[in-house]
């Protein structure tokens, strides 16, 4: 069985990574809690005004690479491994992917080692990666299939 992950939402967590950079670079403006958040992309959840400055804290060197792993994700992903799962991390770079795509690939090699950045498929659209799961935490995938 192939399992498809994605890392943003489901291994790494992208959410507090983003308050805690938003926090030091917007010190006199708080942050949308987790708690507060309606919409899937982070963005979405501010001001017109202010989306070009949460794009530039996600697309900031050093963002994606230091993100913590969501608790108990490192081992589900081992765990499934030794139950003899193929398991594959299906991740969809952003848009300003300069330090994105090499970062995701640090994240998963300091997580579970350079072999396992084998197992790394990048793409933008998730629909045409086959696969008998993807677990995302996309409420909707979308895409050319």
């Amino acid at each position: 069985m192939l399992i498809l992950l994605d890392q943003d939402g489901v291994l790494a967590d992208f959410d507090e990574g983003f308050r805690r950079a938003w926090r030091a670079r917007h010190p006199d403006h708080p942050p949308v809690e987790r708690e507060q958040r309606r919409a899937f992309r982070v963005r979405d959840d501010y001001p017109a005004e202010r989306r070009a400055d949460v794009e530039r804290v996600y697309a900031s060197p050093g963002f994606f690479r230091g993100l913590e792993p969501i608790e108990g994700s490192i081992e589900a992903v081992r765990e499934m491994l030794a139950l003899g799962f193929d398991v594959r991390i299906c991740t969809a770079p952003i848009d300003d992917y300069q330090h994105c795509v090499v970062e995701k690939y640090q994240w998963i090699e300091h997580h579970f080692g350079r072999a396992f950045t084998r197992r790394m498929i990048l793409s933008k659209d998730k629909t045409l990666v086959a696969g008998d799961w993807l677990v995302d935490d996309n409420p909707v995938v979308q895409g050319a299939r």
